[in-house]
């Protein structure tokens, strides 16, 4: 059997989207399911789109990702090099031998020429088709035309219009007639290739298997072929992957629909395994009702087969979904201190001079509740500085409004007083003190511990009380309380 060979091919013109991100995790789980080879190559021959600084962006997703390449930039190997702009000489041998078998020819035709082709065809209602106005040097020998090479002309491909069929392996059997087969440019003007035909030349020379990419490219399929064709390659196997939607399921996703780079999420707190985790679903899925999976459980599971065959909605509040799961894993399975490794950057400025030691208890009783790391910065302030009193938080709260001032400080002082005398500072003993502060205030749960932890947090979240005053010790928690009370008084 052949070895699996697949590739992830991007342009380096902005920064890298889901989309693309996912083109890249199903041909990696591909070959390494199979044992096989994963090739990072890099398609940069469209240089008016090239942004300085994205291919190392690619890489480095990638990299954070865990989809590390086999062949490609940076690990180099033997089919080299791997980007596309260092294969020129490559693509020109390749379309000489097309030349010299009469299937393609040097094109002279000035460009105003081919814009008036495009308009006549316009207004007569008729496809435009190039192959329709093909120029005398399309029939001229192949001697003619190799003669011309270098004078700045573009290389066509000389098409017979034909019918084709192939298997897609996701969208299955495919037919497609004569009227979109075309001469199309293999080599343009400044010696670089087309899309078109530097793919299939990469791809033959790489020994790649699979062909995993958009669904976009459905309509370029019998170019391809005839190429394939006419070089007399064999057909790799074909694997368009459906369109990941917008989340109102209309429309292709796009930056206008609120879906930010991979970069981004990775700036906002989401963590690679979740975002490798969600969009190897997004489309996908193994027959069961599993929806965590680690690197390794999607290589074992990944199948082509599986792969849905319509688009696949965008929702962002399932990767937060994700990453909250993942949050948690990593905390229960691999421990804090492997967590608090991974927040270095998403803690509030506040906590920049604090103990290593202190910021893990914060996040041992704060992890079940975060998305993404970056609410640490939000949810964790008040742990690192005093919170402003604000009394309207309390007597605006709907447990507490009922209750008069004279309650308040009441029930404050019951507990500044019982807390003072606390030897054991504990969780255990702290739970055990509150329910006893509770049972004797005489006051619902919803009220009594609602004004306790206002008092000590004035957030509008905080995690469970014990753990909190634990966390925050004594000195702290009993300055807070007595701040709240003298408040009271003198409000």
């Amino acid at each position: 059997m052949k070895k699996t060979v697949t590739r992830f091919a991007p342009s380096p013109t902005g920064y890298i989207h889901i989309g693309n991100v996912r083109s890249a995790i199903y041909p990696y789980l591909v070959a390494k399911k199979d044992g096989g080879t994963f090739i990072l190559r890099i398609e940069d021959t469209d240089q008016a789109r090239y942004v300085e600084g994205a291919t190392e962006l690619i890489e480095d997703t990638l990299k954070w990702l865990g989809l590390d390449w086999d062949e490609g930039p940076i690990v180099g190997g033997e089919n080299g090099p791997y980007f596309q702009t260092e294969r020129k000489e490559h693509y020109l041998e390749w379309a000489k031998k097309l030349i010299k078998s009469g299937r393609a020819y040097v094109d002279d035709t000035p460009s105003e020429k081919i814009d008036e082709y495009r308009k006549a065809d316009e207004r007569a209602k008729v496809p435009y088709l190039y192959r329709n106005h093909r120029p005398e040097n399309a029939e001229k020998s192949p001697e003619k035309n190799l003669a011309l090479l270098g004078a700045g002309h573009p290389i066509r491909f000389k098409t017979i219009p034909k019918n084709y069929d192939w298997t897609d392996e996701v969208m299955g059997e495919m037919h497609t007639g004569p009227e979109v087969c075309d001469d199309i440019v293999l080599i343009k003007k400044d010696g670089l290739p087309t899309y078109n035909f530097a793919h299939i030349v990469d791809d033959a020379e790489m020994g790649v298997t699979h062909i995993m990419r958009g669904v976009e490219y459905l309509s370029s399929m019998p170019n391809y072929l005839a190429l394939y064709e006419a070089l007399e390659l064999p057909r790799p196997l074909f694997v368009s992957l459906p369109h990941i939607l917008a989340p109102q399921g209309n429309k292709k996703l796009g930056k206008r629909d609120g879906a930010k780079s991979v970069t981004e999420y990775r700036d906002d707190g989401i963590l690679p395994e979740a975002m490798l985790n969600y969009l190897a679903c997004l489309g996908w899925n193994d027959g069961t009702e599993k929806e965590i999976y680690t690197k390794e459980e999607l290589i074992d599971a990944f199948s082509i087969d599986r792969i849905q065959n319509s688009g696949a909605r965008f929702d962002e509040v399932k990767i937060f979904w994700y990453n909250g799961q993942w949050i948690r894993r990593i905390a229960d399975k691999q421990g804090i201190d492997t967590l608090f490794t991974r927040t270095e950057g998403f803690w509030p400025e506040s906590a920049a001079s604090e103990p290593e030691e202190y910021k893990k208890k914060v996040l041992s009783i704060i992890y079940d509740r975060l998305k993404t790391l970056s609410d640490l910065r939000t949810m964790t302030e008040y742990f690192f500085i005093d919170p402003e009193v604000n009394l309207e938080l309390i007597t605006g709260n709907k447990f507490l409004k009922k209750l008069s001032e004279s309650e308040l400080v009441d029930l404050m002082t019951m507990t500044i007083e019982r807390l003072n005398d606390i030897k054991d500072w504990s969780e255990e003993n702290l739970q055990n003190e509150l329910n006893a502060l509770l049972e004797k205030s005489g006051k619902k749960p919803a009220e009594y511990f609602s004004l306790v932890r206002i008092a000590v947090s004035f957030a509008p979240f905080s995690p469970a009380l014990h753990q909190t005053l634990t966390v925050l010790g004594r000195e702290k928690v009993l300055a807070r309380l007595n701040k709240v009370r003298t408040a009271l008084v003198n409000n």
